[in-house]
């Protein structure tokens, strides 16, 4: 069954109307042309204005689209091989991340990312995308190894947040995303980060720093979700809405505050209307940055990474 967000339902209306139009047209034999290009024409000005003018919590519920391309996905479209990885040589291997080798365009690199699940019985043997200590520590194992080899690290983001459990609180969630803070601005080797859903709070940072960071056009990137601080704030969910417009979370926002590389756009309705032609982009922007950070000396790339990250958040007045 197709997801539609309310949002979406002027362009929905306008495609059943077209279908109908099309279907008489047939049937009767009646050439009804001029009305089908009309209702093309309304249909396409109608998805500009909607998906042009998002509001924060539209981008979020877009970034949540079930039928949304995930880790998997994009590895399955943009590597020609992958070799899964598995374990955080600790605990356990948290299926909430994968990683491994990978080939993309012929280049060898270390991809890392979340994965919710599509489906009830997958979501629940991935965690939903929440990692525990032990996913980021098997992360951070694949990051050194990519560093062993020199090679590349690509990391896709797709996380409501770290899981909150008791049981990972005590195995040391904060301790493992903090050590792969400081680890990852330390790599040898280039690293490329991309929030291909949600990004939130220490969930995505804990894979989330790199010499590029970018972010999908419809996805959001915050300390918190906007639910979480209409809670905390308000002691209710209903102002989700108004949370999402506070936060200052979408593409936008974080590109025009200088806390990300680069937006990458999305096909006209978001990236689930075109996952070829969005993998596609990525891919492409992905060796462009391999080949323009490789030729960087270790300690330039390792300065320009701490810098960039020390100078967010800074204000100087006069």
């Amino acid at each position: 069954m197709k997801t539609t967000f309310d949002f979406e339902k002027p362009i929905e209306d306008l495609q059943v109307q077209l279908e109908k139009v099309k279907q008489v047209a047939e049937k009767t034999k009646v050439d009804m042309s001029a009305t089908i290009l009309e209702l093309e024409g309304q249909l396409e000005k109608t998805r500009d204005a909607v998906y042009n003018n998002l509001t924060g919590w539209q981008n979020v519920q877009m970034s949540r689209h079930p039928e949304r391309p995930q880790t998997l996905d994009y590895i399955s479209m943009i590597c020609e091989d992958f070799i899964e990885l598995h374990g955080d040589r600790t605990v356990k291997d948290d299926k909430a991340i994968i990683g491994g080798f990978a080939t993309i365009g012929g280049v060898s690199a270390m991809v890392i990312g979340h994965q919710k699940g599509k489906n009830t019985k997958e979501r629940q043997f991935r965690n939903f995308g929440m990692a525990n200590p032990e996913g980021y520590r098997k992360a951070l194992r694949l990051m050194r190894l990519a560093e062993k080899f020199n090679k590349p690290g690509i990391t896709f983001i797709d996380t409501m947040g770290a899981y909150p459990g008791l049981e990972a609180e005590e195995r040391g969630q904060g301790e493992a995303i903090a050590r792969n803070l400081l680890e990852m601005s330390v790599l040898k080797v280039p690293v490329i980060c991309i929030i291909i859903g949600e990004g939130a709070s220490g969930g995505a940072l804990g894979i989330g720093i790199g010499d590029k960071v970018y972010m999908l056009e419809h996805t959001w990137y915050s300390v918190i979700s906007p639910e979480s601080c209409s809670s905390i704030l308000w002691r209710s969910w209903d102002y989700k809405e108004q949370a999402a417009e506070c936060l200052k979370l979408t593409s936008e926002n974080m590109y025009g505050n200088g806390l990300i590389d680069g937006i990458i756009p999305e096909p006209l309705g978001g990236a689930h209307q075109n996952p070829a032609e969005i993998a596609n982009t990525i891919k492409q922007q992905i060796l462009t940055d391999i080949a323009d950070l490789s030729v960087k000396d270790t300690d330039v790339l390792i300065s320009e990474r701490i810098d960039k990250f020390c100078k967010m958040g800074v204000v100087v007045e006069s």
